[in-house]
């Protein structure tokens, strides 16, 4: 059995932070009759979402590794497990920093994460001590974005736990779920699961001293955000938009979440992202090609400040997929980034703790 055994460590659960199934204790008996092998697992009395693969994974990960068994059945038990403890966090790794500011918007497609990781690299550039958290689990894009990609973090033993060193790039530390995760491979997570999950990419992470920890959220207004903001000492919110009717229609939901009294979360501004087009060989011209000052008015509306307007040029698109950050140049855009940075600060340094 310790032969099988060392086997089905191969299967991986995808939704337990790829510990084994013999780890997690599945395993419930193995017994051979010459060239069959029966596996009994033992699941929870809710259904496991990912039973089907980890049923095959364990058939497969058998078959493979012994050319005599020529028949796998795996069989199931329901076995309900022990009542689950609310997690708890240490915060001791984010005391030293002095502004925790969530980058969210109402919807996907607006260059959120874009934006989140040039403005890092902005506040950077300007001497400040920055990190950044990604945390949008089902799209983690910070790996790709700062050609970080393919790269893991390192673990360093801190008592009975591990806190996890981020990396270092363009004067910013960086952190993401996508570090954590083989290339391509979709995060198959309930909500509870990805809330904890996000809060150790968070909490559970080595910062140091830091003048801003940007947390670059998912889009929408979830489950996710609440327990995010609720758990983790953010200090306010930076609401990215684009100036299509489509988008700003959402920037006053994305504003209410944060303002709502169970959150109380103040915000900073309004970024209006793709503001137009300017061609990099004229930099001068302007094209208002989503249409003209949508976000001036909805943060007008709001009473909310414009923090700043980002243009669209070809080179942050090109930047974003070679992992160099647009704010790292002297082109529009990066000049506009470096404007945001300093519109952040200072709105960030009116916040009172």
């Amino acid at each position: 059995m310790s032969n099988f055994l060392k086997i089905l460590t191969e299967v991986k659960h995808p939704g337990k932070g790829d510990r084994d199934i013999v780890d997690l204790g599945m395993v419930k008996d193995i017994d051979r009759d010459g060239s069959r092998v029966i596996v009994t697992l033992a699941f929870p009395k809710r259904r496991d979402p990912l039973a089907e693969y980890l049923i095959g994974s364990t058939r497969a990960a058998i078959i493979r590794n012994c050319p005599d068994v020529t028949d796998v059945e795996v069989k199931t038990i329901v076995e309900e497990a022990p009542a689950a403890k609310k997690a708890e966090f240490d915060f001791s790794q984010v005391e030293g920093i002095k502004h925790i500011i969530g980058i969210a918007s109402g919807k996907g497609g607006v260059g959120k994460s874009t934006v989140a990781v040039n403005l890092a690299v902005a506040l950077a550039r300007l001497g400040f001590k920055v990190g950044l958290a990604d945390a949008d689990v089902y799209g983690p894009s910070v790996p790709t974005m700062t050609g970080t990609e393919g790269l893991q973090p390192l673990a360093e033993q801190n008592g009975d736990s591990e806190l996890i060193i981020p990396l270092e790039k363009y004067g910013v530390k960086w952190m993401s779920i996508g570090y954590f995760a083989q290339r391509g491979q979709a995060l198959i997570w309930r909500g509870p699961m990805a809330c904890n999950a996000l809060k150790q990419m968070i909490l559970q992470v080595k910062w140091g001293e830091l003048d801003y920890l940007l947390i670059d959220m998912p889009p929408g207004t979830g489950d996710i955000h609440i327990s995010l903001l609720q758990d983790v000492p953010v200090n306010g919110a930076v609401i990215v938009t684009t100036p299509q009717d489509v988008a700003l229609a959402d920037v006053e939901k994305g504003v209410n979440m944060f303002q709502n009294p169970s959150i109380g979360k103040p915000i900073l501004g309004l970024v209006e992202n793709m503001a137009w087009f300017t061609p990099e060989e004229l930099p001068e011209n302007r094209y208002y090609i989503f249409g003209k000052d949508g976000g001036a008015r909805m943060s007008e509306k709001l009473g909310i400040t414009l923090l700043g307007q980002i243009p669209i040029v070809q080179s942050i698109r090109e930047s974003g997929d070679s992992g160099e950050p647009a704010a790292l140049g002297s082109r529009p855009d990066s000049l506009a980034f470096l404007d945001l940075a300093r519109a952040v600060d200072a709105e960030a340094s009116k916040i009172q703790d």
